[in-house]
C-alpha cells in the first residue's frame, strides 16, 4: 500500500549517492579533460608515478596547505599558534601573579579562537 505521503504528493524523492549525482558542467569537464589528455598536458608532469603528499599528518591540514606557500595567516591560525605559546609560557612561570596574568591571557585567546570559529561556522 502506498505511503500516505505518497499518496497527496508530498514524498520526497530518495537521496541520490553524491557519486551519481549529475553536475551541470559535467559533460564540458569531461570534454576538456579529454582535450588536455589527447594534447599530452598530463605526460611528464612533475611528481608523475609519486603518491601524493599527505596532507593528513598536519595538525591542521587545511590550514598547513593553504598558509604554506606564504607569510598570510588566517586569524583562527594566528590564536592557536598563540594559545600554544601562551601554554608553554604558562609552564615555565612559577610566580603566582606572571601565572594569573599568563592564565588570563589564555582564556582570553581561548575564548577569541571559540568566537572565530562560531562565527565560521555561522557565516562562513
Amino acid at each position: 500500500m502506498p505511503s500516505r505521503a505518497r499518496m497527496a504528493g508530498t514524498e520526497r524523492p530518495a537521496a541520490r549517492d553524491h557519486e551519481t549525482m549529475d553536475h551541470p558542467l559535467r559533460s564540458l569537464i569531461e570534454e576538456r579533460l579529454r582535450e588536455a589528455e589527447e594534447a599530452g598536458a598530463f605526460e611528464n608532469l612533475p611528481g608523475a608515478g609519486k603518491p601524493l603528499p599527505d596532507l593528513r599528518e598536519a595538525p591542521d591540514p587545511l590550514m598547513a596547505h593553504l598558509t604554506a606557500d606564504g607569510p598570510v595567516k588566517f586569524p583562527v591560525t594566528v590564536l592557536r599558534e598563540g594559545i600554544e605559546a601562551s601554554k608553554r609560557r604558562l609552564a615555565t612561570l612559577t610566580d603566582e601573579e606572571a601565572r594569573k596574568s599568563e592564565m588570563k591571557n589564555l582564556a582570553d585567546l581561548q575564548m577569541r579562537l571559540a568566537m572565530e570559529l562560531e562565527s565560521l561556522v555561522r557565516y562562513g
